[in-house]
């Protein structure tokens, strides 16, 4: 690379100590400051001119500000933020990499400060709207002349410092908004979002469009590949980036396990971050004891909102009573689901934390918050049911929620009048909210695609919020377990690094359009493709990629070839073999082939790609599969065109299948105990039909019952050592297919082959034939490693961008030359939703028959947001309009894969079209109640105001494009669409405002 950054460092005692120049031949400067708490890098460009005096500024390896402060602080400033200060005033940029509450806000306000005193403006960028208004009033109130900008509010946008979301700001950029010729600096609050697989990008394309002129600020989680990230910085505006890291904390922790179902803590990890082994041993021996410790815990269905009532006498009733008497409140109870939030919360209903006087302010400050709802509103259970858990210093948080309850909840607990918070992630976010326990409920969490241990990252950004600054010792971590852990994953848990900023970068039709409507020299999609993050991290990974197929190759030469002919042959039966069966089961399970014996106590092998499930039990056949995710592949069923579920009995990993959890099942891992659930599984996983059926217990709610079956399971597979007997397709199924019956009589030959082979359980050869294996592994290896060199990224996204340009050229969006076209200009001012299908609505006429009501319902459609788990019925005058959306999109999908896309047409329906609150909008664009619309769905009612909020913004998109394409009729119909929506509790204001 041409502006490579060279990576000498050099350990220095202290933030102030001298240091030598770098060689004048080397391309950048990098330099590194280590003091009892921070570390401070410089990425410098080539030929990098302006100097400072050195006098007021230090130098660029160790910068040191002696000139008058922007801002003075009530506190002395640690040795990070001094360096980050220093850094600010030399005018360069900075990453501040540090743990929450470490005080990175101080820097930021800095910056915010600066532009002040020069006059010039800054912009202060969140991820989310809620973070943005938390963020605009703690900066008003010191500041005064500060803006918000979100898709729903705009509050001076004139501003010295502007809020607002990173979205708005990507916006800006592309429009070559005025404004921006003013603004000196950017911060970039939370600039870890930066790895989200859906917005991440957004954060990618701001900075790489950002004028060279403006300086940037970010402020980041702790991560491990600061430096990288600063390099690129460096690189792609060849100005100086700092990095300054501290993995400090002022408030050291302390980390104990309660296990589930026992009792007592056991201090595993203390402040001096020294892991206790003999405290995990004792750990370890209190779970031989207990039955079933994962039965301790089943998630409710129990509301708050729908006024649920709830047990004491669990595991976190405990927690939270010892947590009260020994005096370490406030404690925020961390949940990965928001159900479990409210039920844990229900389970408080013996505790009350708040003195008579502290119940009055609460009641007080409740009442003057409700004022800005509507008399009908304030009577909602979800408001009125909140009140009592209040009072008592008891309070929920989670994206479900209604918003001001949500924000009444953050300033209840900021003034110390909630003393146990149940929380979800998102708590964990954003503004400094401590407490002085953080307890979490599970060390797992369904992350969309599986059901893992939460990373080091997750622990440290939410134990991060253990400990208040200036008021505690010592801050306190809670870890409830439910199973035997593994020493190693406890450790990762609570000591591991920090996870590296990983690029999501990924081109949309969105940001093509708009590259190509701006066509203004360096703003290509070739320019942001050969500038991201993402190609900047592949070029950087080829030399290490290099050593590593070195050391393949080195260790492929070093090991036994003897006999290879005979053991490569050998292998290549097995293979061939496997090949056969699948071949076969594919045709076997055909629905007309298999159904009729798919009886209730037939025992099937399943295989969901490489997670071998072993033998199962069937329950049941359901036609048309819902969507749950749940389900193993449902999307794949549908992609195969299989309108069958198959309801299996199947060994799974305690907990994970939990009633009302929706949570995606596993296996267990070798050695764990687990537990029988019934998992709904495509007829495509099936790999293998057995001839035995087992007799099955009337009931299978009791997990005794399911516990039985599994033992009986075991036991016919130690009856059949050589694996259970199978329907034969041809005597047992009948099938006469020609074509399946040649596939059975080779795989009969080849089986024989493989039997009467020389090394066929030859005890003698099983050493020499491991070493083929991992020979044949290690040339694998090498093979895929030299195909990821030749496969540049770049020529990947060319690729890409070749195929999406296609794609818009059939659809009208662009000519033959690249110009864009009417529905190009339409298309580039939509981001909330699926651009290429609403442009398509709008130009086929499918909105041109539709009220504005039908309108905004059918918009509602493309707002992503959850799901529900109720089928949808939809009343005729939403059904027609819906058939047509869904048959829009798939005409785009078809388009896509056609231009050689990797696009699913089904997954892209689905995932694109979300009619699940089609009804619930367009009863309240026509004038139902709250009370109403809410007994609809079974989806949170936060979650319908923030959908709501995002289609009013998405309305406003539409009406612009309408607008700039002369489209009078349906500007007009978006317009009161979005203005049925802009009423009562769902467009409340914000506490914040």
């Amino acid at each position: 690379m041409e502006n490579a950054v060279a990576v000498g460092k050099r350990k220095l005692s202290g933030p102030s100590s001298p240091t030598s120049k770098t060689d004048e031949s080397e391309n950048a400067v990098k330099r590194r400051n280590i003091s009892r708490t921070c570390i401070h890098e410089v990425a410098v460009p080539n030929d990098y001119g302006p100097l400072k005096d050195e006098s007021i500024h230090g130098t660029l390896d160790n910068p040191v500000y002696n000139g008058k402060m922007a801002k003075m602080y009530p506190f002395d400033l640690d040795p990070f933020q001094q360096v980050s200060v220093a850094c600010l005033e030399r005018n360069e940029s900075v990453l501040v990499s540090a743990h929450t509450s470490a005080g990175k806000t101080a820097v930021a306000e800095y910056a915010i400060a600066m532009s002040f005193r020069d006059k010039q403006r800054v912009i202060y960028t969140s991820p989310l709207k809620a973070l943005s208004n938390q963020k605009y009033r703690e900066l008003n109130q010191e500041f005064s002349d500060v803006g918000l900008m979100t898709g729903d509010v705009t509050l001076s946008p004139h501003a010295t410092c502007l809020v607002m979301t990173t979205e708005i700001l990507r916006g800006m950029l592309y429009r070559g908004s005025e404004l921006l010729k003013e603004v000196a600096w950017v911060i970039f609050d939370e600039i870890h979002y930066m790895k989200d697989r859906e917005r991440g990008v957004v954060w990618e394309e701001s900075i790489i469009f950002l004028p060279p002129a403006i300086k940037m600020v970010f402020l980041s989680a702790t991560m491990s590949n600061a430096t990288e990230f600063v390099e690129w910085i460096c690189n792609l505006h060849k100005q100086p980036c700092h990095v300054v890291y501290t993995d400090f904390r002022p408030t050291p922790l302390q980390h104990y396990v309660f296990p589930m179902g026992g009792s007592g803590l056991y201090l595993v990890v203390d402040e001096n971050e020294q892991f206790k082994e003999d405290n995990f041993a004792k750990l370890q021996d209190t779970f031989s004891n207990q039955k079933n410790p994962a039965d301790v815990y089943r998630n409710s269905k129990a509301r708050i909102a729908k006024g649920g009532v709830a047990s004491t006498g669990s595991d976190i009733y405990k927690i939270v009573k010892m947590i009260m008497e020994r005096k370490f409140q406030p404690v925020i109870i961390f949940s990965f689901s928001r159900r479990e939030c409210e039920q844990h919360a229900l389970s408080m209903a013996k505790l009350d934390f708040n003195s008579q006087d502290e119940k009055d302010i609460v009641d007080q400050v409740f009442q003057n918050a409700i004022l800005c709802l509507n008399e009908e509103d304030r009577n909602l259970p979800a408001i009125r049911l909140m009140l009592p858990l209040l009072q008592r210093g008891i309070a929920v948080h989670h994206s479900g929620l209604l918003p001001i309850i949500k924000e009444l909840v953050e300033l209840l607990f900021q003034e110390g009048l909630v003393k146990a918070l149940f929380a979800t992630e998102t708590f964990a976010m954003g503004l400094n909210m401590p407490a002085k326990t953080v307890v979490f409920t599970s060390v797992k969490k369904w992350d969309g695609d599986s059901h893992r241990y939460i990373g080091s990252g997750e622990y440290i950004q939410m134990s991060g919020r253990a400990g208040r600054r200036g008021k505690d010792e010592r801050g306190i971590c809670i870890i409830m377990v439910d199973e035997k852990m593994e020493m190693e994953v406890l450790k990762d848990m609570v000591l591991g690094k920090p996870a590296p900023l990983v690029s999501t970068f990924r081109l949309s039709y969105y940001s093509i359009l708009n590259l190509m409507r701006r066509a203004e020299g360096q703003f290509t999609a070739e320019h942001v493709i050969k500038n991201s993050f993402h190609q900047f991290q592949y070029e950087k990974s080829l030399p290490e990629i290099n050593e590593k197929i070195s050391k393949l190759e080195r260790e492929a030469s070093i090991l036994d070839s003897s006999g290879e002919t005979e053991l490569s042959d050998f292998h290549n039966l097995g293979l061939e073999v496997a090949q056969l069966e699948r071949k076969i089961m594919t045709e076997i399970t055909r629905p007309e082939r298999i159904l009729y014996y798919l009886v209730t106590g037939r025992l099937v092998k399943v295989r969901d790609g490489g997670t071998d499930w072993g033998w199962g039990v069937v329950v049941n056949v359901v036609k048309k599969p819902s969507s749950g995710s749940g389900s193993l592949q449902p999307a794949l069923a549908a992609s195969r065109g299989s309108n069958y579920l198959v309801d299996i009995l199947l060994h799974c990993s305690l907990g994970s299948s939990d009633n009302g959890s929706r949570q995606k099942p596993f296996p267990p891992r070798p050695g764990e105990r687990g537990e029988m659930h019934v998992v709904p599984v495509p007829l495509s996983l099936i790999s293998g039909i057995s001839s035995i059926r087992i007799s099955f217990p009337p009931d299978l709610r009791p997990a005794e019952a399911r516990q039985t079956i599994l033992l009986a399971v075991q036991e016919l597979q130690k009856q059949y050592p050589q694996g259970l007997p199978r329907l034969d397709p041809i005597k047992d199924m009948g099938i006469k297919d020609p074509e399946v019956t040649e596939l059975v009589q080779k795989l009969d030959e080849l089986e024989q082959k493989l039997v009467s082979h020389p090394l066929h359980k030859s005890g003698q050869t099983e050493q020499q034939y491991k070493g083929f294996q991992r020979k044949a592994q290690v040339n694998h290896e090498i093979q895929l490693l030299k195909s990821k060199m030749r496969d540049s990224q770049l020529q990947k996204f060319r690729d890409e961008l070749k195929n999406r340009s296609r794609v818009l050229k059939m659809l009208g969006h662009i000519d033959a030359d690249g110009v864009v076209l009417l529905k190009g200009r339409a298309a580039c001012l939509i981001d909330t939703g699926d651009e290429l299908l609403v442009t398509e609505l709008m130009f086929n006429g499918t909105f041109n028959d539709l009220d504005p009501h039908q309108v905004t319902a059918l918009a509602s459609c493309f707002i992503p947001g959850d799901k529900s788990n109720e089928e949808v019925h939809l009343r005729n005058e939403l059904a027609k309009p819906l058939r047509q959306l869904q048959d829009s999109a798939r005409k785009i999908a078809e388009i896509q894969r056609e231009c050689k896309l990797d696009v699913n047409v089904e997954e892209y329906v689905e995932s694109t079209v979300r009619p699940y609150l089609m009804d619930v909008i367009y009863c309240w664009s026509k004038g139902a109640t709250f009370a109403e619309v809410i007994e609809m769905t079974d989806i949170f009612e936060g979650s319908i105001i923030r959908q709501a909020r995002r289609l009013s913004e998405f309305l406003n998109q539409l009406k612009d494009a309408a607008h700039a394409v002369g489209e009078v009729n349906l500007e007009k119909k978006f317009e009161e669409g979005g203005e049925s929506l802009r009423r009562g509790i769902m467009f409340a204001n914000s506490l914040y405002l």
